[in-house]
């Protein structure tokens, strides 16, 4: 498999939109009464597994690829330092998974409420960490595409015409007004 700048850039853009994804998925904080269960965390901290092997694959793949030399570095730069946000964002998890361990095993103890209070307000900070880390790791990997492979002319049309918010993107022109003119609508025959 041969790289080139826009094979690169898309490849950081995926795994930018992986992380977005992955941040979508936390659980909201905020809610004492409504913490997350055991196994939503479990899986969260299995799929950011999954997605610091993929960073590390593309690290590896790209630093043992020697035909496509010096252009490869701000490649491998960029799945590097995302490797870090994701693992803030696993160890974040991993203290709300044990978290929510202690207070399934203390359910039933009622002399411990403050420590149970506690173990809440953990859980509640572990998770806007994970919610940061997770961020970081998106917009880290949105800045290295760009530097990778700046957006074509081409591309930044498309962005400005797409309904949906896109990273980066300048803001759409505004619509057009109720007063202006509707478009005329060609029917064939």
């Amino acid at each position: 498999m041969t790289t080139n700048s826009l094979s690169d850039a898309l490849a950081i853009r995926a795994m930018a939109s992986a992380f977005d994804a992955q941040r979508g998925k936390l659980p909201v904080p905020g809610d004492p009464h409504r913490l997350p269960g055991n196994i939503v965390v479990a899986q969260q901290i299995s799929e950011l597994g999954k997605l610091i092997t993929e960073l590390g694959d593309e690290v590896l793949f790209r630093t043992v690829n020697k035909e496509a030399g010096a252009r490869t570095t701000p490649t491998v730069s960029g799945f590097s330092a995302a490797v870090r946000y994701a693992g803030e964002a696993a160890t974040a998890l991993g203290e709300v998974a044990q978290q929510l361990a202690f207070l399934e095993q203390t359910e039933h103890l009622h002399e411990q409420p403050d420590a149970r209070e506690a173990a809440g307000l953990v859980i509640e900070d572990r998770l806007e960490s994970a919610d940061t880390a997770l961020r970081e790791a998106a917009d880290s990997l949105h800045a290295a595409s760009t530097t990778v492979s700046p957006p074509s002319s081409r591309l930044w049309a498309a962005v400005t015409r797409t309904p949906t918010p896109v990273y980066g993107a300048a803001p759409a022109a505004p619509a057009p007004s109720a007063s202006a003119p509707a478009a005329r609508t060609v029917r064939g025959r």
